[in-house]
C-alpha cells in the first residue's frame, strides 16, 4: 500500500496482528514520531546521530586532522558525520589545535564553540546554542576536556549513542574509552564515517540501531532474523534428565547442515 501522509503511518502503527517491525528512514522527526507512536510494534531505528570525536593529548597531529576533516566533510548530512569535536585542554592554543580548526575552515565548516573552549578562548567562535545538536551540514560544535574521562562524560551526557571516535597513539586511553563509550559504534583512530553496513560487510544496510536490543549499530539482514528451535525427539521427557535419571545433557556444539539450495557456489 502507499504512505502518503502522516495520518496514514498512525493507522499503519495499529496493525501489530500483520506488522512484526517498523524500520522508519527519513528524518530525525519522523522517526522520533514513529517511536513514539507505535505502542505494539518493535521499532528499530535511531532519531539522532550526534557523534564525537575525540582528539586526546597524545594523537597524531596529522593523523587527527584527517579523522576530523572526514568525520565531519566527506557527508556532512549523514547520521555517521561528526557533529561535537572534542580536544584535549592541553591541546588548546598549540599548533594541533590550530591545524585541525583551520582545516575544517579550508571546508567552510562554521564553529561553534562549547561553553568551556568558549572561556579558554577570549575571541574564539560564537557558543553553541546547546551540545547536543545534530547539524547535518557543514557546522559543528568543538569543546574542551580535560581528558578521557572528562570526554566520557561528556559524551554520555550529550550524545545519542549512534558512533563516537577517539583519536590517540595511547593504547591504554584507547581501550579504556572504547570499553566505557556506551555507544553502537566506538572507533579507535578512524573515522566516524565507517559507521556502516556496507562498510562493515553487512551488504545493504536496511537500517541503523542504537537500541541496546536487539541489533544495535548498521543492521544487515542477518540481524532481522530471530532464533526458532526445532527439537526432535523420541518420546522424551525432562524427567529422564533429571538428576539420577537414564540420560543427561551433554551441551555440544553441532554442525549446520546446508539447505540444498545453497550448496551451489557463488
Amino acid at each position: 500500500m502507499q504512505v502518503s501522509s502522516r495520518e496514514a503511518i498512525y493507522d499503519l502503527l495499529k496493525l501489530e496482528h500483520l506488522i512484526d517491525l517498523v524500520i522508519p528512514r527519513g528524518s530525525s522527526d519522523l522517526v522520533r514520531m514513529i517511536q513514539q507512536a507505535s505502542k505494539g510494534i518493535p521499532v528499530l531505528g535511531h532519531s539522532e546521530g550526534i557523534c564525537h570525536v575525540y582528539v586526546d593529548k597524545d594523537c597524531d597531529p596529522e593523523m587527527a586532522a584527517k579523522i576530523v576533516l572526514d568525520s565531519k566533510c566527506d557527508y556532512p548530512a549523514a547520521c555517521n558525520a561528526m557533529e561535537t569535536l572534542l580536544v584535549h585542554r592541553s591541546l588548546l592554543k598549540t599548533p594541533v589545535f590550530d591545524h585541525i580548526v583551520d582545516t575544517l575552515k579550508q571546508e567552510k565548516v562554521s564553529i561553534n564553540a562549547g561553553p568551556l573552549l568558549a572561556k579558554a578562548l577570549r575571541f574564539g567562535p560564537r557558543e553553541a546554542k546547546s551540545m547536543k545538536v545534530e547539524y547535518g551540514g557543514l557546522e559543528c560544535c568543538v569543546e574542551a576536556v580535560d581528558g578521557v574521562e572528562d570526554a566520557i562524560k561528556h559524551i554520555h551526557n550529550f550524545g545519542s549513542s549512534h558512533t563516537d571516535v577517539i583519536v590517540t597513539n595511547n593504547e591504554d586511553t584507547a581501550e579504556k574509552f572504547l570499553q566505557s563509550v556506551d555507544s553502537a559504534c566506538v572507533f579507535h583512530n578512524a573515522s566516524s564515517r565507517f559507521a556502516d553496513g556496507y562498510r562493515f560487510g553487512l551488504g545493504a544496510e536496511v537500517g541503523i540501531s542504537t537500541a541496546r536490543i536487539h541489533s544495535r549499530g548498521p543492521v544487515g539482514v542477518e540481524g532481522l532474523l530471530t532464533t526458532k528451535w526445532v527439537l526432535r525427539g523420541d518420546g522424551n521427557s525432562v524427567g529422564d534428565f533429571a538428576e539420577g535419571g537414564p540420560n543427561s545433557y551433554i551441551h555440544q556444539y553441532l554442525p549446520v547442515e546446508e539447505d540444498a539450495g545453497d550448496s551451489g557456489s557463488e
